[in-house]
């Protein structure tokens, strides 16, 4: 098994903690496929709060016969985005990504080079900011040794000569327990575990802190599946913020998302949060 990329670092107990909220939004997701293989993405979020309506659509075409695969985007922020991709095609593991955004609207234009690779011992990606006064490079990798994860990520601004980012971090996975910690740029610290307790149990532990400050953040997370199309999701934190959310598939391709979030120290004040999102499959 490849190690898992820089970003990808804890990503077991970050699941248990994000996927199976949506608090304080209405969503809904549709995703299709055409008789000639192009994919369609479309999903519209309604914020409670701002009362901000957001939608977004993309298509998506591969040719596999080249490796290469086309993505197109849009969304009601009237933002264009075009994604050029060939994978295993200059080399085994290799993904380039070739990406541009443009605003119509301001005139603004964005470009990013990106690649990846990965073997059975490391995983490295890169992110060139395509921009003429001074790119940003990106530099992320991981090493891993018998289930022992080390990695490195750093960030160059060659507009102002510096190193904007400089992270590091430290682990361990299996296929039923995951342990992470990162420094980010020798002030932010953090750390996750995970552990599948069961085939129906799986149990989060997440904790962040910020030298110089007294304040650290922890929570424990767990979702438990009641069955094959059910499922059951709790978390809370110190500052007792409760997040409850309830997964159902109500047919083949049809997800319903029920999600509330609780501030327990402020119980009678109000203010809590609840979410629907309806995610549509063939």
């Amino acid at each position: 098994m490849s190690p898992p990329y820089y970003a990808d670092l804890g990503k077991k107990a970050n699941d248990v903690f994000s996927k199976g909220y949506h608090f304080g939004v209405f969503k809904l997701d549709l995703k299709t496929k055409s008789e000639s293989g192009v994919e369609f993405s479309s999903g519209i979020t309604s914020n409670q709060e701002s009362g901000k309506v957001f939608g977004s659509l993309s298509s998506k075409y591969a040719v596999k016969d080249y490796g290469l695969t086309f993505t197109e985007k849009w969304n009601t922020d009237n933002t264009l985005a075009t994604d050029i991709t060939i994978q295993d095609k200059i080399a085994a593991g290799l993904k380039v990504t070739l990406e541009g955004t443009f605003a119509p609207q301001t005139g603004s234009k964005t470009g990013k080079l990106k690649s990846s690779f990965s073997n059975d011992t490391v995983a490295v990606n890169t992110n060139l900011d395509l921009d003429l006064a001074g790119p940003i490079v990106d530099v992320a990798a991981v090493l891993k040794y018998q289930g022992w994860l080390a990695g490195a990520h750093t960030q160059f601004d060659t507009q102002k000569a510096k190193f904007s980012k400089n992270n590091f971090a430290f682990g361990y996975q299996t296929n039923d327990f995951a342990l992470h910690t990162n420094v980010d740029n020798g002030k932010e610290f953090g750390g996750t575990i995970y552990q599948k307790v069961s085939d129906k149990l799986d149990c989060g532990v997440s904790m962040k802190w910020t030298s110089g400050s007294s304040d650290t953040l922890f929570g424990v997370g767990a979702k438990f599946a009641l069955d094959q199309d059910a499922s059951l999701h709790a978390k809370i934190n110190n500052k007792s913020l409760i997040g409850l959310g309830y997964q159902q598939k109500l047919r083949p391709g049809v997800t319903l998302t029920l999600s509330a979030a609780i501030d327990g120290q402020n119980f009678n004040a109000g203010g809590h949060k609840v979410g629907v999102a309806l995610e549509l499959e063939p």
